[in-house]
């Protein structure tokens, strides 16, 4: 019997922090063009894809350099500080793109992701929830379906979507070229509006089976131990990473509007409220953080270890995903009452807001989620597991 995979920690993660960080004045002075384009701007696009943002994501036999959950955390994080719809775009690219060369087998990887090290493979984004309808055929699916919300879609190559099997009601996961779908241009939102969320459809487009996955796998067909955590988990590293970053961002614009404005008559943010205000929201985004790190660092461990993730850490880190996203809202509303104007003009404040807001409608961060964490951890439903995002009996 083959001895499971270790957890891969790459060498290549301080460098690109380093990278990223580099881009920041870049990513800020085209966030007005991107949000009127509905897309992030073409050179900052060809810049996070070069450091390899989405390389970061991907298997390492495969030419990836597959972060650990932690790294792939803080990558996602630093983006997103900089840009919440840049980071947003980033990581629905890099974990659907990451997951299909995972989980696909070797046919399907030799067919997306013919020379990752030299930056030639697909590039995926869809929907993952609310399944098309696949009717078995010979050598694989007729597949039909209207799926929403595909953030980064304007940058794919190729489509990530989650179908059902007639017949036997089997969840699956397609990857298949973009031409092959409609894509209806619809995404007229006021937050992460440079992320081209768009909707799409086909109808009974043939989709061999080598490019499909069974949607609750654990057990990938290419890279390490991180790919054992399963689709849904991969989503959660990332979105967590998002709402750190954002809501880190809001506490230091905050900061800076405070500087601008202390000394001047009548100032708010002079007052013992808002200096006391200020270290409640610090201390509760630094513990948000603290918290999501403690627990992937304990996901590590059990992964590098050869195990699945129990139901308890399942639930640790859905859960650690809810609270840094709400963790993040609630530091937004601190700034909005903070910055009086500020926070309703066109700028950072304003764009990092709308952002949020929109961002924390994601279903992962979702009440029903919460209730079935609660449900868990109160002992109401023992020897309950996780399926996507319901805890099943």
């Amino acid at each position: 019997m083959t001895e499971p995979a270790r957890l891969h920690v790459s060498a290549k993660f301080p460098a690109l922090l380093e990278q990223i960080d580099t881009l920041g004045e870049s990513i800020d002075a085209a966030a007005d063009r991107a949000e009127e384009l509905g897309r992030p701007a073409g050179e900052i696009t060809e810049a996070l894809l070069a450091a390899g943002v989405i390389r970061a994501g991907l298997p390492h036999n495969l030419g990836g350099d597959e972060f650990s959950p932690r790294q792939l955390m803080r990558t996602i994080e630093q983006i997103s500080y900089h840009d919440a719809a840049i980071g947003w775009t980033m990581l629905a690219l890099q974990m659907m793109t990451g997951t299909t060369a995972a989980y696909l087998g070797a046919v399907a990887a030799a067919d997306l992701f013919p020379d990752v090290a030299a930056g030639e493979h697909a590039l995926l984004s869809g929907h993952g929830t609310r399944p098309g309808r696949a009717v078995p055929v010979q050598g694989g699916f007729l597949v039909s379906g209207n799926w929403q919300f595909a953030s980064g879609m304007a940058l794919a190559t190729h489509i990530h979507s989650a179908i059902k099997v007639e017949g036997t009601g089997e969840p699956r996961v397609l990857a298949m070229p973009k031409s092959e779908v409609t894509l209806v241009d619809n995404w007229d939102v006021l937050g992460l509006r440079a992320t081209s969320s768009i909707d799409y459809h086909c109808t009974d487009v043939y989709v061999p089976e080598t490019h499909t996955y069974p949607a609750t796998t654990m057990l990938p067909a290419n890279g390490g131990a991180i790919y054992r955590v399963g689709l849904v988990n991969m989503a959660a590293i990332v979105h967590t990473g998002w709402a750190l970053g954002v809501g880190r961002r809001l506490l230091d614009e905050l900061k800076s509007y405070a500087a601008s404005k202390s000394g001047t008559r009548g100032a708010a943010v002079d007052t013992a409220q808002f200096h006391a205000e200020f270290a409640n929201a610090e201390a509760k985004m630094r513990a948000a953080g603290a918290w999501a790190l403690q627990v992937w660092r304990d996901d590590e461990r059990t992964l590098d270890a050869g195990e699945l993730l129990s139901t308890e850490q399942q639930t640790l880190l859905r859960l650690a995903l809810n609270h840094a996203t709400w963790t993040a809202q609630e530091i937004g509303e601190t700034v909005h009452r903070w910055a009086a104007t500020t926070a309703i003009r066109r700028g950072p404040i304003d764009r990092f807001l709308r952002d949020l807001r929109t961002g924390s409608q994601h279903i992962t961060s979702g009440p029903v989620v919460l209730q079935n964490c609660g449900k868990w951890l109160s002992g109401a439903q023992p020897g309950a597991r996780w399926e996507f995002l319901d805890l099943v009996p």
